[in-house]
């Protein structure tokens, strides 16, 4: 049905990847969005990774890997501790990691990864984005948001047995895809009355 078809490419974004000025990881208990960063890192399309999170506001604490936990044993006190572990394990140089763990949200991965970057005076023409598949859609909302001058690649890692062939086939699938499609409408109706009144 086209509407399925239509809400996929909308949520689902993919690109190919591209030599970037950084790759940015919006937070997450998945290793496999750190996991992509890492092959990303040793194929040489960025020398530099962000990794960003505290934990989630809701759970006030990291509760642990929600995969792969017999790889990534911890113990970890941020999201960011976690990922950094993640790229570590899958070989990246310590060097290349930066540090945002503050951010208890996807807006607050992008408004704190900003901070970051600014206070290293770094110019992003060009970022990648490693996140879930389902979430591409909003963090590519988020971080264009506070980089509106930087182009995106979003190249995500499929998680949760969720992909944009066979969500719509799945309770689990169906209901985290159109809860995506819900928060790209209510998470920004003030960004957005923001965005007009500043013209």
């Amino acid at each position: 049905m086209k509407f399925i078809d239509d809400i996929t490419k909308f949520i689902f974004l993919r690109d190919e990847p591209q030599n970037a000025d950084i790759i940015f990881i919006p937070g997450g208990l998945y290793p496999e969005i750190a996991e992509k960063a890492a092959i990303l890192w040793k194929e040489k399309y960025s020398k530099f990774i962000l990794p960003s999170g505290k934990y989630s506001i809701k759970l006030q604490g990291f509760t642990g890997p929600l995969s792969k936990k017999d790889i990534y044993t911890g113990p970890y006190v941020t999201e960011w501790e976690f990922l950094r572990d993640v790229l570590i394990k899958n070989g990246v140089s310590e060097s290349s990691i930066l540090k945002e763990d503050k951010a208890t949200n996807t807006y607050q991965n992008a408004i704190y990864s900003k901070k970051v970057t600014d206070s290293l005076k770094m110019d992003i023409k060009k970022a990648i984005l490693c996140c879930q598949s389902f979430h591409a859609r909003r963090c590519f909302m988020y971080y264009q948001l506070l980089y509106p001058q930087t182009e995106f690649v979003v190249c995500p890692a499929d998680t949760q047995g969720i992909t944009s062939e066979t969500w719509h086939t799945s309770d689990e699938g169906i209901e985290k895809v159109l809860g995506e499609l819900a928060r790209c409408g209510y998470q920004f109706v003030d960004i957005f009355k923001s965005l007009g009144n500043s013209k």
